[in-house]
C-alpha cells in the first residue's frame, strides 16, 4: 500500500476523494477521537485516542498539501481523466479562477495566492465558517463577534487579535498564536488548541466547558498568565 493510500484510509475515504471530503472526514473523526471525550483514567484508550489523531492530523495534512499543490510529477504518473476533470472542478469551485486558468494547458492553472497579511483588517461579525486561514497573518484584527465555526486556522497569527464573542466552535487552531487575544465570551467548545501560544489572553467567560467537562483540546497549549474564563489567572 502506498502513503497516498494509507492517508485516504486512515480518514476512511476513497482514493481521490475531494478536498472539501478530506476536511469533513477529519473534522468528524477528531471530534470522534478527541481525548475529551475519553474517561481520564482509561490510559489505554487515551494513549489510543493521541495516536489517532496524530495519524489524522498527518494524514490530512498531506493530502491537503497535495491537493492545493500545482501538477507534480506524482500527478503526472496517475493521472487519468477522471483525476484531471476533479483538478479543474476543484480549482473552479474553490479558488474561483478566471477562465484561463481552468484549461489544463495554461502554465498558470495554479489559482492565485492569495494574500497572508491580514492584520489589523476589520472582519467583526463576519461569516468565516469552514474558512481555510492557516498561516495567515491576522494579528490584532477584529474578529469580535465572527463565525469562525469548523475553520482551518492551523499556525495562524491572531496576536493581540479581538475575538470576543467569535463563534469558534470546532475550529482547528493547532499551533496558532493568540498571545494577547482577548477571547471574552467566546464559543470555544470542539475548538482544537493543541500547541497554541496563550500566553497573555483573555479568556474571560469564554465557554470550554459542558456542565463539568472539558470541550477543548488543550494538548501542549502554552497559557502562562492567561486569564481563565472564571477570571483566574494561570500559573
Amino acid at each position: 500500500m502506498s502513503d497516498l493510500e494509507r492517508y485516504y484510509r486512515i480518514l476512511e475515504l476513497e482514493p481521490g476523494a475531494t478536498l472539501e471530503e478530506v476536511n469533513q472526514a477529519y473534522k468528524d473523526l477528531v471530534f470522534v477521537w478527541h481525548p475529551d471525550r475519553i474517561p481520564k483514567d482509561n490510559l489505554r484508550l487515551q494513549q489510543k485516542a493521541q495516536d489517532k489523531l496524530k495519524a489524522i492530523n498527518e494524514a490530512r495534512e498531506k493530502l491537503r498539501s497535495l491537493k492545493t499543490k500545482p501538477q507534480t510529477t506524482h500527478q503526472t504518473t496517475h493521472q487519468t481523466t477522471q483525476q484531471t476533470t476533479y483538478q479543474t472542478t476543484y480549482q473552479t469551485t474553490h479558488y474561483s479562477p478566471s477562465p484561463q486558468q481552468e484549461k489544463p494547458s495554461q502554465p498558470t492553472q495554479k489559482p492565485p495566492k492569495q494574500n497572508s497579511d491580514l492584520s489589523g483588517k476589520d472582519y467583526s461579525r463576519a461569516n468565516l465558517s469552514n474558512k481555510d486561514l492557516s498561516g495567515r497573518n491576522l494579528s490584532y484584527a477584529n474578529l469580535s463577534g465572527a463565525n469562525l465555526s469548523d475553520s482551518f486556522m492551523h499556525k495562524v497569527n491572531l496576536r493581540g487579535a479581538d475575538l470576543s464573542e467569535a463563534n469558534l466552535f470546532r475550529a482547528n487552531l493547532l499551533l496558532a498564536d493568540l498571545r494577547e487575544a482577548n477571547l471574552r465570551a467566546a464559543n470555544l467548545i470542539g475548538a482544537d488548541l493543541s500547541g497554541a501560544d496563550l500566553r497573555g489572553a483573555d479568556l474571560t467567560g469564554a465557554r470550554i466547558r459542558s456542565g463539568e467537562r472539558l470541550l477543548v483540546k488543550l494538548v501542549g497549549t502554552n497559557l502562562a498568565g492567561a486569564i481563565m474564563p472564571d477570571g483566574s489567572i494561570y500559573q
